[in-house]
């Protein structure tokens, strides 16, 4: 069979070899070759995406946002600079661009450069590891509540989806999801948590990896990762372990609409990925990523800020008798005492758009992201007088 004339060249021999070795059949091929040329963002969502299934659109622009996790400081001054001094370049591929940010994100992480893989943001290696390793015989195990990006990925594919709740302190509970499924290709783990910001101790996360069905993979997901004290794990990327792990410029880096990421992982497991990819990378991303990178001082002090925003409005709240998960990152889920859909539409009205809720786990509790000062003590006034 010529699957390269029957897929109008959209797949090629190899891409196609693999899919049909890991249990789909020929039917699915036309689906792969429409997603991979698509750039694998087809048929997904990303935080973007899924924010807008939960709010209305037309947001008055002095609205209050804080939906969707995004960081209103933007790109910090060196890196605003760089980017506009590309985009006069933009006529050009310029791939050495993306090759730089590979090159100096894996001087930070301590790996070696053929150990990173910048991307278009995290979605996307999100959406080709769930691709690369699950199929109709190979599931995904996720935690809930979780973030849903990984788990549709694997129902367009055939994969089976396991969830496991999450533990009473609202960290993953790795035991219980390395027994969910003998025949798991991916363990996905997002440290902190999304949606409740909420962190799983290193320990556990090596637990996972020691103790995991033999032939799958941690998916550990750290976008949020800069807004905490947690470890990072690259240095067991860099022992060779079975792990990726994802990273975005979204979050404290303030580039969600600029797309910048990278995932990390041995070689051999990012060649698999790279079959579920296609694309170049946005040079005004990647260049404005290397530069963040650069730039010493900015987790420190863009953290130190938003946690005391996050702490001003945790007061707040609790003073209040208003329910909250603690946080360790820059969400946290509120207590509504309603449906969340409910109190969405009554922060609406006050001219305050919050985030989703995860209806079948915490169906009242409504995702608040953490914004500026200013825009925490309209989120504040708003919430005391919506759930008096």
């Amino acid at each position: 069979m010529k699957v390269e004339t029957n897929m109008n060249n959209l797949l090629n021999a190899e891409q196609a070899s693999e899919i049909l070795k890991r249990g789909f059949t020929r039917r699915s091929l036309g689906r792969f070759a429409t997603m991979i040329t698509a750039g694998a963002a087809m048929p997904f969502y990303n935080e973007s995406a899924l924010a807008q299934l939960s709010r209305v659109r037309g947001i008055p622009a002095d609205a209050v946002k804080i939906d969707a996790n995004e960081n209103p400081l933007g790109p910090c001054p060196e890196a605003a600079e760089a980017i506009y001094g590309v985009v006069k370049k933009g006529g050009r591929y310029m791939y050495d661009i993306t090759d730089g940010l590979a090159q100096t994100l894996a001087e930070v992480e301590g790996v070696k450069v053929d150990y990173v893989h910048p991307y278009a943001g995290s979605s996307e290696p999100l959406h080709t590891t769930v691709m690369a390793f699950t199929s109709p015989t190979k599931g995904l195990v996720t935690a809930d509540p979780g973030y849903e990006a990984g788990p549709r990925a694997a129902q367009f594919v055939g994969a089976k989806v396991t969830k496991v709740k999450l533990n009473a302190d609202y960290s993953h509970n790795v035991k219980a999801m390395v027994a969910a499924d003998p025949n798991a290709g991916v363990i996905y783990i997002c440290n902190p948590n999304n949606p409740t910001g909420t962190l799983t101790k290193r320990s556990d996360i090596e637990w996972a990896l020691a103790n995991k069905p033999k032939d799958s993979i941690i998916l550990l997901d750290e976008a949020y990762l800069h807004f905490s004290e947690a470890e990072p794990c690259t240095d067991l990327v860099a022992k060779d372990k079975d792990l990726i792990i994802l990273r975005t410029f979204s979050k404290l880096y303030g580039m969600a609409g600029l797309r910048a990421g990278a995932a990390i992982g041995r070689p051999d497991l990012l060649a698999k990925m790279r079959n579920y990819a296609a694309g170049m990378m946005p040079i005004t991303g990647m260049v404005g990523a290397s530069t963040s990178l650069k730039v010493k001082t900015l987790v420190a002090e863009r953290r130190k800020n938003m946690r005391a925003v996050r702490e001003e409005t945790f007061s707040f709240l609790a003073k209040n008798n208003i329910g909250f998960v603690p946080s360790d990152s820059n969400c946290f889920m509120l207590d509504t005492k309603q449906p969340a859909d409910k109190f969405q539409a009554a922060m609406r009205a006050e001219n305050v758009y919050v985030g989703r809720a995860w209806k079948d786990t915490m169906p009242n509790y409504s995702r608040i992201t953490v914004g500026t000062r200013d825009e925490m003590l309209k989120f504040q006034a708003a919430a005391k007088k919506v759930l008096a």
